[in-house]
């Protein structure tokens, strides 16, 4: 959440001469509604399993760069489906989260103690994140420009 996926994901289509495309940006179009709305409404199992269905979808259909939504790492099943794909795990730590996002309540995961909410879901999810990922990028202090050149080194890509 807020390490910036989206501008780094656009950047590195761009410098890569393909497209881009969000599973979080696919989930709202195809639901008319925020995914804080669907949390709200539906609850997390059930905008889980939309997202299931989208990064399935995506991956099925798109051959650029994919960013996904934090959580959908979550499902055995979509991790399977990443394991065949080159995945980057761009980190950041809390203050830097902070400073990026203010940690704020229109986060659904992070609305009570924003901070301590930050910090468990990384403890529960970071493992996850380094099992699927082929490079880990730092995110910490640099820009949007220096994080695509850090993932384009680590995966050792060339620009189009």
């Amino acid at each position: 959440m807020g390490v910036g996926k989206s501008t780094v994901g656009q950047l590195l289509a761009e410098r890569l001469g393909c497209g881009y495309r969000d599973t979080d940006e696919d989930i709202v179009a195809a639901e008319g509604r925020s995914i804080a709305d669907i949390f709200v409404d539906e609850g997390e199992p059930h905008f889980r399993a939309i997202e299931k269905r989208a990064v399935q979808a995506a991956i099925a259909a798109h051959d650029g760069v994919l960013a996904l939504g934090g959580g959908a790492i979550l499902d055995a099943d979509t991790r399977a489906l990443l394991a065949p794909h080159r995945v980057v795990y761009l980190s950041m730590d809390v203050e830097e989260a902070v400073k990026r996002t203010g940690l704020n309540t229109a986060r659904p995961l992070l609305a009570v103690n924003p901070r301590r909410q930050w910090r468990e879901l990384m403890e529960a999810r970071r493992h996850l994140y380094t099992e699927v990922a082929d490079a880990v990028v730092p995110t910490d202090g640099r820009t949007p420009e220096e994080v695509a050149q850090a993932v384009l080194d680590a995966l050792e890509l060339k620009e189009a």
